[in-house]
């Protein structure tokens, strides 16, 4: 593997599955990487009490949306739950060109949206050890009903089928093992590793 030597930064693209832990896993490598720029999603949704604009989202309104979708503006979107959320490609350019390693976490299809865009993102996908360690996890974290997580495996099931396409698949078997995986991929591509 060559690294570049272009002063640029990187986009790392975090996927997969449902209760696979990636955001346990890149919570983990922030804390150990913390160069690092986790992306900020824009969404149409109303903020939170607690959440920060900036930080948490980019809160904008439906029109501004629709904006930023005609003139090209986001890497990948979506509409869940009557919500639209995207990655600003004017934020994460201006990151990556200010030499800052940039990590995305985002969902499998939504990966693929960025790959077509950003054809030198590295893809990273996410897994559980097993199917059933996944679903295990689902139903500890309690928060879906028995038919949502039966949906979630669902998915996982056809997201699965797209680990191949996918620059690195790290299994996420243990939180430590898992992160140093990870930061080693992230060390690889990174100008002064």
């Amino acid at each position: 593997m060559q690294v570049s030597s272009d002063p640029k930064g990187n986009l790392f693209i975090v996927s997969g599955p449902s209760g696979a832990g990636k955001g346990t896993l890149v919570r983990a490598l922030m804390s150990r990487m913390p160069g690092l720029w986790l992306s900020v999603s824009a969404t149409t949704r109303k903020a939170r009490p607690g959440e920060i604009e900036g930080t948490h989202y980019f809160f904008i309104d439906e029109q501004t949306f629709d904006n930023k979708i005609a003139e090209n503006g986001f890497l990948e979107w979506a509409e869940v739950h009557g919500n639209r959320y995207g990655t600003l490609r004017s934020v994460v350019e201006g990151k990556i060109a200010q030499n800052v390693q940039v990590i995305l976490e985002i969902d499998p299809q939504g990966a693929q949206q960025v790959k077509r865009v950003r054809p030198d993102s590295i893809l990273i996908f996410v897994k559980a050890p097993s199917m059933d360690e996944l679903k295990n996890r689902l139903v500890a974290r309690g928060s879906e009903t028995p038919e949502e997580i039966d949906v979630r495996m669902a998915t996982a099931i056809r997201e699965m089928e797209l680990a191949g396409t996918y620059d690195y698949v790290v299994t996420n078997d243990d939180l430590d093992s898992a992160t140093d995986r990870l930061a080693c991929i992230i060390m690889a591509h990174t100008k002064n590793a």
